[in-house]
C-alpha cells in the first residue's frame, strides 16, 4: 500500500523533476523567445556607430560643399564671384563664363584631343596591363617572383623627369601624340590589382580544363580569362581614362604644337589669356580680372562633366573589381 503511494507521488519513472517543473510552466510565444534570444548592442557599439555616421557625414560635406561652390560660382556674374558673395547658390545668374569659354575654337580641338588620348590611351594601357598580369597570375610561370619584384621596383624607384624626357626625345616622340600615350602606358599599381584579381577570381581548374581540351594560352586568355575579368577591365580602364583625361604635366613637357594640346592645356591657355592683357584702362583691367575669376570655375566644370557622364556606366564594376581583387578566396 505504501509502495503504491510512493510511486504515484514520484511521477512517471524516468522523468526528472526539472522536466516536470518545465512541463507545468505556461508556454511562451515564438516572438517572446526571439526577443529573449536577441542580444542588445552594448553602449560601445552604439557609440562606435554614431562616430562612423558622423565621419561619413563630415566626409560628404567636405566633398560636396566645394563642388556646389564651384558650380554656383560658374553660374554667377563676374562681379559677384570677385566680390566673394557666392557660396552654395548662384548670385546674379549668368552664363557668361561658359559663353566665353565655349566661344573659343581651341576648346573643341582640345576636347577632341583629350577624348582621343583618353580612349586610345586607356585601350593601350588595359591591353598591356592584362598581357603582363595574366602570365604573372599563373603559379607555374618560371621566374614569376623575380619578374614581380622587378615590376614593383620600377614603382618605388622611378627614373625622374630629365631621364624620362631624354628617353622620349631619343625615341623621337617629342611633339607627337605618342608622347602622351606610351611613356605612361603601364601603371604598376594597376598591374598589382590585375594580378590579385586573376589569382583570386579565376580558378586553376579552368586553366587545366582548357589545356586538356587543347587550348593555347592566347585562346585561354580570350575565351576564359577576359569574359570573367570584366569588372577588372572596367576598373583599370576607369583609372587609366581618368589619368589620361587629367593629363597636364606630360603635355606641358612634351608638346609644343597647339593642335595636339589636350583640354587641360587649352583651358590653362585661355585662363592665362584672360588674366593678362595689355590694356592700361583700370576699368578694363578690372573687368578682365573678374572674368578670369569666373572662367576658373566655368573651366573646371567643363573639364569635369565628361567624367561625371562616364562614371555611372562603370560604377557598378568599380567596387566589385577592387574588393574581389583585394581578397583571396
Amino acid at each position: 500500500m505504501s509502495g503504491t503511494t510512493r510511486s504515484s507521488t514520484s511521477g512517471t519513472p524516468g522523468t526528472s523533476p526539472t522536466r516536470q517543473r518545465s512541463a507545468g510552466r505556461p508556454g511562451r510565444s515564438s516572438g517572446q523567445v526571439r526577443r529573449a534570444r536577441q542580444v542588445k548592442d552594448p553602449a560601445v557599439d552604439r557609440v562606435f556607430m554614431v562616430g562612423v555616421y558622423v565621419l561619413l557625414v563630415t566626409a560628404l560635406v567636405v566633398v560636396l560643399v566645394p563642388l556646389l561652390y564651384i558650380l554656383a560660382s560658374s553660374l554667377s556674374s563676374p562681379a559677384a564671384v570677385s566680390a566673394g558673395r557666392v557660396f552654395l547658390w548662384p548670385v546674379d545668374f549668368s552664363l557668361r563664363g561658359y559663353q566665353v569659354a565655349l566661344s573659343n575654337s581651341a576648346i573643341v580641338t582640345g576636347f577632341l584631343n583629350s577624348l582621343f588620348y583618353t580612349v586610345v590611351g586607356a585601350a593601350i594601357s588595359v591591353t598591356l596591363t592584362i598581357m603582363i598580369a595574366y602570365p604573372l597570375s599563373i603559379p607555374d610561370l618560371w621566374g614569376r617572383k623575380a619578374i614581380t619584384k622587378f615590376v614593383v621596383f620600377t614603382m618605388l624607384f622611378a627614373g625622374g623627369i630629365i631621364p624620362t624626357y631624354l628617353v622620349v626625345q631619343a625615341l623621337g616622340l617629342l611633339d607627337t601624340r605618342g608622347a602622351l600615350l606610351l611613356p605612361q602606358a603601364i601603371g604598376v599599381w594597376q598591374v598589382i590589382i590585375a594580378v590579385a584579381f586573376l589569382r583570386s577570381s579565376i580558378p586553376d581548374e579552368l586553366h587545366e580544363a582548357a589545356q586538356l581540351d587543347g587550348a593555347s594560352d592566347l585562346r585561354i586568355l580570350f575565351t576564359v580569362v577576359l569574359p570573367l575579368a570584366k569588372p577588372l577591365i572596367a576598373v583599370i580602364a576607369l583609372m587609366y581614362g581618368i589619368a589620361q583625361w587629367n593629363s597636364y604635366f606630360d603635355a606641358l613637357l612634351y608638346l609644343r604644337d597647339p593642335d595636339l594640346a589636350p583640354l587641360q592645356i587649352v583651358l590653362r591657355n585661355i585662363l592665362i589669356l584672360n588674366t593678362s592683357g595689355g590694356s592700361t584702362d583700370a576699368a578694363a583691367m578690372m573687368e578682365r580680372q573678374q572674368l578670369a575669376n569666373l572662367l576658373k570655375y566655368s573651366l573646371i566644370v567643363i573639364a569635369t562633366v565628361p567624367l561625371l557622364l562616364v562614371y555611372p556606366f562603370v560604377a557598378r564594376y568599380f567596387t566589385k573589381g577592387i574588393l574581389v581583387g583585394a581578397v583571396k578566396g
